[in-house]
């Protein structure tokens, strides 16, 4: 009966009747046949996180997660019930710092929640094997990593759960994948994602089918302004700031009704109102075309990420090893006035988007998260990082040499103690 409701609730209206291209269990088996783990398609990787989180961790349970993350997955930790506490960061790529984690933090969690920033991975086996030891499950949010590896693994094979993007690498602007190490639970999580699903809207499925070419044709006339403003219109961007308002009296009325996706759907909302919308066929169609040419996208930012890092702004300047060419969704180059680089970019028609500034304990403080014990790293790396399509590194790299962008200083805990992250402007969808 939960395979039959999944399927009724994502959009497939039986055998026979609608096109397989356009069923949500073709994008969950192209996903199994990658990760070699059972898959639920879900309208968006915030709801299958979500459901995940409600599932194995108790209510005021603590979740160690990255402060350099997207605010909606904070939001989407406090519906759950949960706790944020934040992690030390490595200051090259924000990585988790393992070694940095006290211990007595340790023995506190529920559950540890990666973020693979950028594609950059988090220390999987490592985190796999304290979570083992402590009888806690490890989470993966893959949704900047799909095509990754950490361990000699895929990223994403090494948590309980894992949540992938279809937004991102595959570029659908719909959708996600839950993938779990437990055949076991899947149907029951695919029940739980069912039972959260809100109706299909006729509006949104037209929303969703002209967003590409409304977007297409006011950025191909060079109208920045039109663009945003088409994307505010159908909902896929609602900031003013990099971080959204975060209204602390409002929220913590919606903390204190945790959990429950309702009280805190205005912050899991933003920049995606349907991440909780059943799909239509031309939404799942759509996901369907562009996972068949996932492969040749993963190969394109591999070529563009060796690229990236081969110049002076890159984050491999500042590492303890060279990283391993990866097809990053963004490459983070590191540079000492991100918004003058930003502005040179933008010139070219390049827009920067998926920075987390400040890190999450600075904007959200010590009522709704409890602070990293060292957060010079992550503040650092929030104020420096450049997130830089890989496919347009040609480009991206020839207006930051014309422009004359310096690299930033190397980071010394020391120095950066002092320096907090600015909430500089607006940019396009979030992570």
């Amino acid at each position: 009966m939960a395979r039959q409701g999944e399927r009724m609730a994502m959009g497939e209206a039986g055998p026979g009747s609608v096109p397989s291209h356009a069923r949500p269990g073709r994008p969950a088996r192209a996903m199994r046949d990658r990760l070699g783990r059972e898959c639920v398609y879900v309208p968006s990787c915030r709801l299958g996180m979500y459901a995940a989180l409600r599932h194995w961790c108790p209510p005021g349970g603590r979740v160690l997660m990255s402060p350099v993350n997207d605010d909606v997955i904070f939001f989407v930790v406090l519906a759950a019930g949960l706790r944020p506490v934040q992690a030390p960061l490595k200051p090259w790529d924000a990585s988790l710092d393992l070694d940095a984690v006290p211990e007595g933090t340790w023995g506190s969690l529920s559950a540890v929640l990666t973020t693979n920033l950028y594609g950059n991975p988090d220390p999987a086996p490592g985190l796999r094997a304290r979570c083992d030891a402590l009888g806690i499950p490890l989470f993966e949010d893959a949704a900047h990593a799909i095509g990754g590896e950490v361990g000699g693994r895929p990223v994403g094979t090494w948590g309980d759960a894992s949540f992938f993007s279809l937004s991102k690498h595959v570029g659908a602007h719909a959708g996600g994948i839950l993938a779990v190490a437990d055949p076991g639970v899947r149907d029951l999580l695919a029940q739980a994602c069912e039972d959260l699903l809100a109706p299909r809207r006729t509006t949104a499925e037209l929303a969703y089918a002209v967003r590409p070419y409304a977007e297409a044709a006011v950025r191909g006339l060079g109208l920045r302004r039109a663009a945003w403003a088409v994307l505010r219109r159908l909902g896929t961007a609602e900031r003013e700031e990099i971080r959204m308002p975060l209204r602390p009296e409002a929220l913590a009325r919606a903390v204190a009704a945790a959990p429950g996706l309702d009280a805190h759907d205005p912050w899991v909302r933003v920049d995606m109102h349907d991440y909780r919308r059943r799909g239509g066929r031309f939404r799942l169609a759509r996901v369907a075309r562009h996972l068949d040419r996932l492969d040749e996208v993963l190969a394109a930012c591999r070529a563009g990420t060796e690229l990236l890092l081969a110049t002076d702004w890159a984050y491999a300047r500042y590492a303890d090893r060279p990283p391993a060419a990866r097809p990053l969704f963004r490459v983070p180059l590191l540079v000492a006035d991100r918004d003058a680089a930003a502005a040179a970019l933008a010139r070219r028609g390049i827009v920067v988007g998926y920075l987390y500034d400040p890190p999450l304990d600075d904007y959200a403080g010590a009522d709704f998260t409890d602070p990293s014990p060292a957060p010079e790293a992550a503040r650092w790396f929030a104020r420096h990082a450049l997130p830089v399509d890989p496919l347009r590194a040609r480009e991206a790299i020839a207006a930051l040499e014309e422009a004359g962008v310096r690299p930033a200083e190397p980071f010394a805990a020391a120095g950066a103690r002092g320096e907090r992250s600015s909430p500089g402007g607006p940019g396009p969808a979030r992570g």
